[in-house]
């Protein structure tokens, strides 16, 4: 939402300015020079970027215009599911937790939190590290530095389409320009028309330097900007993961590994501990119970 009233601020302000010393907002609208600057910013794109990718900018683009980042119910769900399998871990044996863990999509705990089960690559990444957990052989250590080689690749991954929209946002000026020579050269096979047509032309030439700064600055780039911020977000649920996880392998009852993950949570968005032992430590309570 914030994008959207943004993006009509910026434009409104821009137009309302040039109408304002007297422009005709007839000149600016010029559908060739748009199509110039669009098409070949998103040829360039689609040449430097895997299928994979390109996908994933548009689910990104989506998550930017509306704003979609983890919500505090998000975190809560996190850490209650942790706080299930970790009393799990304590207090059942070893073929009763394997069960959560090797088929999520079928455990009473994880269905008790769809939100965490919706998210199926943090959902293996909790899976994968309570099983070497069950194991008992590795160290802590050992698997710290394993979680960090995999939050690393899983930050890079998530982070590529705003590389990608970064790389396309910096060659839209250029391209603008692009646009503005071909409109310049056009009109120069127009100098034997009247000064109108032919001023006419050349303003509709410049409209495409003007296009591609503004779709640079004005949009391409804040886009990016933040896709990063709700991806790094989203990436934080794997370091909850990771300190809740660890803080248990060393020891520390399951309420006091939860505390470890709680703060790793920003401080804006971070539930009070009350919270977190209101809505989770109860609720996972019910959750190993069920199970």
């Amino acid at each position: 939402m914030g994008f959207i009233i943004g993006t009509i601020i910026a434009l409104g302000c821009i137009m309302g300015g040039f109408a304002g010393m007297g422009g005709h907002m007839a000149v600016i609208w010029q559908p060739m020079e748009f199509i110039i600057i669009g098409g070949s910013a998103l040829g360039t794109f689609i040449v430097a970027n895997s299928m994979t990718t390109i996908k994933d900018t548009g689910r990104a683009i989506m998550e930017g215009v509306k704003g979609a980042g983890p919500l505090e119910r998000d975190y809560l769900d996190v850490l209650g599911v942790l706080y299930s399998l970790m009393r799990e871990l304590r207090g059942k044996g070893r073929n009763e937790v394997e069960e959560h863990v090797d088929n999520p999509e079928e455990s009473s705990i994880f269905k008790s939190f769809p939100r965490v089960l919706l998210d199926k690559e943090l959902t293996h990444f909790i899976c994968d590290y309570c099983r070497l957990i069950i194991i008992g052989n590795a160290r802590t250590h050992e698997i710290e530095a394993l979680m960090d080689e995999e939050i690393q690749t899983v930050t890079r991954d998530k982070l590529k389409p705003y590389h990608g929209l970064v790389n396309v946002s910096d060659s839209l000026p250029a391209l603008g320009i692009v646009a503005a020579v071909l409109g310049v050269i056009h009109a120069m096979g127009a100098l034997d028309q009247s000064p109108e047509l032919l001023g006419h032309l050349i303003g509709a030439a410049l409209v495409g330097t003007f296009a591609g700064i503004f779709m640079s600055y004005g949009l391409l780039g804040p886009l990016a900007n933040k896709i990063k911020v709700l991806r790094e977000k989203r990436c934080r649920l794997y370091i909850i993961v990771k300190q809740t996880l660890l803080a248990f392998m060393n020891g520390a009852m399951p309420q006091i590994a939860l505390e470890h993950g709680r703060k790793t949570i920003s401080a804006h968005d971070r539930p009070s501990i009350d919270t977190v032992e209101n809505e989770t430590v109860s609720g996972g309570s019910q959750s190993a119970q069920a199970a």
